[in-house]
């Protein structure tokens, strides 16, 4: 033990002489280690969130969604009803998937359209989404005021409506906005009997709208109501022109008992819509395939962000050859007069070996403090989640001593295959 700490102390003085030639050789040990930290918490954070909102969306859950069709109706057919441009899911699909398929434990349905939303002489543009009451429970939506409609308001077809957190902010900027009333559409006046919290929108992996659910944006009533209220063919005007779309259903969304099952009931689910929509106007997604192929992604990510972040250290260990090649023909003399005294040839390799070890250990070290420094900073300042694995810094730090001692191997090497003769002579 004395005699490594002597070796360890006599490294740390030849170093001191050169400190900034040691500095700038392990800079790239330094970049590398800390942007190999950077980078994997960096997209274990953007991955963490992805795979977040996708299991928000349950599991055991599949989600079938109406899609429009490519080929949409032709106007100029002399039937009144070409106009009426119909597809989508139907409550009879509903009824069918409930009847038929006997793996699903639970369905909820789910309508929406855009409309205008007016309180007094504030007035925005939002999404009208009709729910059934266990619909907050599935998307786990919480209550930020007063409380989500129940079966009671489906069943007496209630006006009552709940706000998502952005459009309670813009309609109501400056109080409780539950027990007031608001205007959708031209005609009908809701009463506002709950606010939902802030969510995120759910990564365009289920819930309402096309490319997900922007939660905050949307007001929910009872499915019920907006059947009664609104009907099934939504007016639509773009530009000066009129067209209509008759769509029942939006969403249907099924729970099954276990994971086991998600994939047979989702073939079953799509085989079952297949044969009476032959247009394919609906779409499927099952969250489960969406979290393994997130799973999948983060660990492509990983191994190529973690490859481009050892090239540093290759630079670094590069740098650290290139400098102790260099320190051994400087010190040759020095190599003699040790041989000269007894020292063997695995003590100049030693020697030499703790010097490296010395010098990518504190390379390593500094890449670490700056590795676990960056990303609160990115965070703070770009609003992308990190997440920094324990192991990450570990293992960053392992790699970096040893690029140190592979590439220190061949100077101490040298250096002790030198003959001690011919090194006494050396000036």
């Amino acid at each position: 033990m004395h005699r490594l700490y002597n070796a360890v102390k006599s490294a740390l003085r030849n170093l001191t002489l050169h400190k900034l030639r040691v500095l700038l050789t392990i800079l790239g040990l330094i970049f590398g280690v800390s942007s190999v930290i950077a980078m994997l918490a960096i997209a274990e954070g953007a991955s963490a969130e992805a795979q977040r909102q996708i299991a928000e969306l349950g599991a055991t859950n599949i989600i079938a969604r109406s899609s429009k069709p490519v080929d949409e109706v032709n106007p100029s057919k002399a039937n009144a009803e070409s106009f009426i441009f119909k597809y989508g899911l139907t409550y009879r699909d509903f009824d069918r998937i409930v009847e038929t398929i006997p793996t699903v434990v639970g369905a909820t349905a789910v309508r929406e359209f855009p409309q205008s939303l007016r309180h007094f002489d504030r007035e925005i543009e939002g999404r009208v989404v009709g729910v059934g009451a266990g619909y907050f429970a599935l998307t786990n939506q919480k209550a930020a005021e007063g409380r989500f409609f129940g079966d009671a308001d489906l069943f007496y077809i209630a006006n009552v409506v709940v706000l998502g957190a952005e459009v309670a902010e813009r309609l109501f900027p400056y109080g409780n906005p539950v027990g007031k009333s608001i205007r959708i559409g031209d005609q009908h006046y809701y009463r506002v009997v709950g606010v939902a919290a802030d969510k995120s929108p759910a990564a365009g992996a289920g819930g309402t709208g096309s490319a997900g659910p922007e939660f905050n944006k949307c007001v929910y009533i009872p499915l019920t109501t907006d059947r009664a209220r609104f009907g099934e063919i939504l007016m639509n005007e773009k530009q000066g022109n009129f067209s209509a779309e008759r769509l029942e259903l939006s969403q249907i969304t099924l729970t099954v008992g276990s994971m086991d099952q998600v994939k047979a009931t989702a073939d079953a689910l799509s085989s079952m819509l297949t044969q009476f929509h032959p247009k394919k106007d609906f779409t499927i997604t099952v969250p489960l395939e969406l979290l393994e192929k997130a799973q999948a992604t983060k660990r492509i990510f990983n191994l190529v962000l973690g490859s481009i972040a050892s090239i540093s250290l290759l630079v670094g260990g590069i740098g650290i050859m290139n400098i102790m090649l260099a320190t051994v023909s400087e010190r040759t003399r020095e190599i003699g007069i040790r041989r000269a005294l007894g020292a063997k040839r695995r003590d100049i390799i030693e020697q030499f070996l703790i010097e490296t070890t010395v010098m990518s250990g504190s390379g390593g070290l500094i890449g670490v403090a700056l590795g676990l420094a960056a990303p609160p900073l990115v965070a703070r300042f770009s609003g992308i989640p990190v997440v920094v694995n324990p192991w990450s810094p570990i293992v960053a730090f392992l790699i970096a001593v040893l690029t140190g001692v592979v590439f220190g191997v061949y100077p101490a090497r040298r250096a002790a295959r030198l003959d001690p003769v011919e090194a006494l002579r050396a000036e």
